[in-house]
């Protein structure tokens, strides 16, 4: 987890993009959504390296907050909950500008329950990753320009904006939020919504990439471990 926290917010911090701010904008289509429970939780907490301290309480309130915001908006026909586990962050400290100006990051797992039914419509959590969204005030450093308390509200509301691309995501390719069950995608409402989301994401699309690259090459590789000889 720390090795994967270091590596996000040395590629993607610079490249956030995630606009949480359209919350004055009707909310993205999400059929019949309506947020039943709001549970988080922080378990396995992990902060990562050159990071401010935030305990799971705060994290939990933040978190919370930010999801209420933007799903309490929504007033569908059935009932569904948010399962969210805080795995790690990193907030930024302090650094020199433009040399080591460090960048904040969060990761969390969303599972996504169905009241009616009492199933998970995801089996496995989904893991989002966050980084703070770029402007005038964090292309510097977040740590120089903010409070520890307005790094966490920022990456709670860029969390909330990404949990809900990915409810958007899923309503257009399996229908989760309409009632006949049939994918979004096909009907105006749904490919208005999908279209948003395609744009918005294919601007992270490159540093994800790059990311992801990075992570693999910290890897070990696999044969010249099974070769290295026995010390």
């Amino acid at each position: 987890m720390l090795r994967l926290l270091t590596v996000l917010v040395a590629v993607l911090g610079l490249a956030a993009c995630t606009n949480p701010n359209d919350l004055d904008k009707a909310p993205a289509y999400l059929g019949n959504f309506h947020l039943g429970h709001n549970v988080v939780v922080a378990p396995n907490l992990t902060k990562g390296p050159a990071s401010r301290e935030a305990s799971k309480e705060e994290w939990i309130a933040a978190m919370k907050s930010a999801v209420n915001e933007r799903f309490s908006r929504y007033d569908g026909t059935r009932l569904y909950h948010l399962g969210i586990s805080v795995e790690g962050y990193v907030l930024a400290i302090p650094g020199i500008p433009l040399v080591a100006a460090p960048k904040s990051a969060l990761i969390i797992n969303v599972t996504a329950w169905d009241d009616a039914e009492q199933v998970k419509l995801n089996e496995d959590p989904e893991t989002i990753t966050i980084v703070e969204t770029i402007s005038g005030g964090t292309i510097i450093s977040s740590g120089l320009t903010q409070s520890r308390e307005k790094q966490m509200e920022n990456l709670s509301r860029n969390a909330a904006k990404l949990i809900q691309n990915w409810l958007v995501r899923q309503n257009n390719e399996f229908g989760w939020f309409e009632d006949d069950g049939q994918p979004a995608k096909n009907k105006p409402r749904g490919q208005r919504a999908a279209s948003a989301v395609k744009a918005e994401e294919a601007m992270m699309d490159d540093a994800q990439k790059a990311a992801a690259a990075a992570v693999s090459e910290t890897q070990p590789d696999a044969e010249e471990t099974e070769a290295a000889p026995a010390s």
